[in-house]
């Protein structure tokens, strides 16, 4: 009894469409890599290289008594990780872990194409960590190799160089564009993100609610967009483009902490000019706006606190943007109404020689708040102090150290120690923690607001005029306020300052722009607002899904217009007709009512140099005629290329 063939499924895969699978996979590891612990990302890197040479060496599964402890070595890892193998960060950590453990069982077609559909859900996953431009683009250009393995799967298969292997998949999406941007459009949004909020361990962005001279290091160096500020008008000049966001005034001898002053009206306000602005903010999974000086207003969903700090209901987890309006030129509470005692304290047994020279100021200068005020701007100016991102250590009398020995740090050194200073000669003094300075793109006509312009200040507060903000980072370095953080930084920062490299990234984030408010923020209130050009104000789910319905049926039908457009010509009878123009040619004509293989047979005497050619594109031409209902896709192609790579010789006559 003759026995029964193999299903397709159980075939095993060639080597050829395995290293397309191993590089789908190496794809997905690179992109989740930035998120993954390193040595994670380090053994599954070796891994997969291990069990691409294995499987070159010869055929065959993995043991399971090696698949098995990998298995539950990668499951302990993320537990001892992250605590759990649930939440964004460990469930994405594990699948891609499980992807590359597949490959170790990978021999047939239903396995490869089992790990295929993984490792696509495992790229779009990657799209939950970063949604930008190019991220996108990467995950897209990460579909084609996996795209590649699923053609490198099926019968008949003719080797090719990579960049032809991938290119059908190239056109595939191209072909699918315009149905992907129907869904965008047209497929209703929810109201809030179906992943949900971030995990509570997820890394979070920008400024924090607490300071210590130090602190601000890594976010110095980093060169991220933090908010993009566009103004009803000018720009204010780049010497008054301070961002609130932290009015610090609780100080332990080490920190600078905010206290949230809920619940009590914000202090009087006396403005005499004002600007209105609109804010692009990244996430940041805080509570805080920043806002430029000293807000006026409030968007809708945040108040304002007594500091005139403003303050979101919920936590920023995605972009936002909100207008509000804020004073350049002011008296903030010229009046201290509530008891100064509050911006006096400092801990006891912390830095006595900054204490004593506080004290010795006020000995000296009196009730001379402004003289006070000068002399330590004046100390910071001339007293040998040097701006640096790269600081000496300071011990348990943190200020003292600074101020009287090492002499060097940045914005967090200068503001605390100004402050404590303030508050020991008697004036009431606090650190404001927010961003100054930004890059004006003028292409853009918005201010672009990094978060290595994060920036320290203080505010003292001086009879008659209320508080007024002071920047003793200034006095050291001019620089960083009129030209911001990356002058300041000097050589430092010398790949930061490269004006090729600066203008290019500057430049790029317009179209980062483009694409945070055109594709990112493109939600629910803007998608039913959608047909606000034709009339429709607001379309409902309803209208939406009709929408989708008609355009998708109008899709289908030009593809389906297409493909029969295409069935109805004869590939194979065009390929042959190509070949017998070559060939009239150079005289070698096909005669009436003369087949195929006779025209072929005859050319190959004339051309006895090309007799091998010929006589292969005359079998393979027979074969794909007369052996097949259908001419299989691959070996077409194939029979095209060889024609159109024909190229003839001298003819016998």
């Amino acid at each position: 009894m003759p026995s029964r063939p193999r299903k397709a499924a159980a075939q095993p895969i060639g080597i050829r469409a395995f290293d397309l699978l191993s590089l789908t996979m190496a794809l997905v590891l690179g992109l989740h890599s930035p998120h993954l612990p390193w040595w994670l990302s380090l053994a599954l890197a070796l891994t997969l290289g291990w069990r691409w040479w294995q499987r070159h060496r010869h055929d065959g599964r993995v043991p399971r008594w090696l698949k098995l402890p990998l298995l539950a070595l990668l499951t302990l890892a993320v537990i001892v990780q992250y605590g759990s193998i649930f939440g964004r960060e460990p469930g994405a950590t594990l699948a891609v872990g499980l992807l590359v453990l597949k490959l170790l069982e990978t021999e047939t077609v239903r396995d490869a194409r089992v790990g295929i559909s993984f490792a696509c859900f495992a790229l779009m996953v990657a799209l939950l960590f970063d949604q930008g431009l190019i991220a996108t683009v990467v995950v897209a250009l990460g579909l084609l190799p996996a795209l590649a393995t699923l053609r490198a799967l099926e019968p008949a298969q003719s080797p090719r160089s990579l960049p032809r292997t991938l290119l059908p998949g190239l056109a595939l999406s191209a072909a699918a564009l315009p149905l992907a941007l129907l869904a965008f459009l047209l497929v209703p949004r929810l109201s809030s993100p179906l992943w949900g909020a971030p995990s509570p361990n997820s890394a979070r962005t920008g400024l924090s609610d607490s300071m210590s001279p130090g602190g601000f290091t890594e976010l110095l160096t980093d060169d991220h967009p933090a908010m993009r500020v566009s103004f009803d008008g000018a720009p204010p000049p780049p010497d008054q483009r301070y961002f609130r966001a932290f009015v610090m005034g609780n100080y332990d001898g080490i920190s600078w902490r905010y206290r949230d002053a809920a619940n009590l009206p914000p202090v009087t306000l006396e403005v005499s000019h004002s600007a209105r602005y609109q804010i692009s903010l990244v996430a940041t999974h805080r509570y805080v706006l920043p806002t430029l000086d000293v807000p006026i207003d409030t968007p809708p969903g945040a108040s304002m606190r007594r500091d005139r700090v403003v303050v979101a209901d919920k936590p920023v987890n995605d972009p936002l943007t909100y207008s509000l309006s804020s004073a350049t030129r002011y008296r903030l509470e010229p009046e201290l109404g509530e008891h100064p005692r509050r911006w006096l304290l400092l801990p006891v047994g912390f830095n006595p020689k900054a204490l004593a020279l506080g004290r010795e100021w006020r000995q000296r200068f009196g009730a001379n708040d402004a003289a006070i005020v000068q002399a330590a701007l004046n100390l910071f100016h001339d007293g040998g102090f040097r701006y640096t991102l790269a600081p000496a250590p300071l011990g348990r009398n943190a200020m003292d150290d600074f101020l009287f020995d090492t002499r060097e740090g940045f914005c967090e050194h200068y503001s605390s120690a100004f402050t404590v200073l303030m508050r020991a000669a008697g004036i009431p003094a606090r650190v404001v923690t927010g961003y100054q300075g930004g890059y004006w793109n003028k292409l853009g006509n918005y201010l672009l607001v990094r978060n290595s312009d994060a920036h320290a200040w203080s505010e003292v507060w001086l009879a008659g005029r209320g508080w007024v903000r002071m920047d003793p980072t200034g006095a050291v370095r001019p620089e960083r306020v009129s030209l911001g953080a990356a002058a300041a930084a000097g050589e430092q920062l010398a790949w930061y300052r490269n004006d090729w490299l600066q203008n290019l990234s500057n430049h790029w984030d317009i179209v980062n722009r483009w694409w945070d408010k055109g594709v990112i923020g493109f939600d629910a209130l803007r998608q039913h607002g959608l047909l606000t050009p034709f009339g429709i104000r607001d379309t409902d789910t309803a209208t939406l899904g009709i929408l989708l319905a008609l355009s998708s049926v109008l899709f289908i039908a030009i593809g389906l217009a297409w493909a029969l457009r295409r069935r109805s010509r004869d590939p194979l009878r065009g390929a042959l007709a190509e070949l017998e123009r070559k060939l009239a040619r150079k005289g070698v004509v096909r005669r009436p009512a003369e087949g195929p293989q006779h025209y072929l047979s005859r050319a190959a005497r004339a051309l006895p140099g090309q007799r091998k050619e010929l006589a292969t594109l005359t079998n393979s031409y027979l074969e794909l005629r007369y052996a097949h209902d259908e001419p299989p896709t691959e070996p077409l192609r194939a029979f095209q290329l060889a024609v159109r790579d024909f190229r003839i010789a001298n003819v016998v006559k």
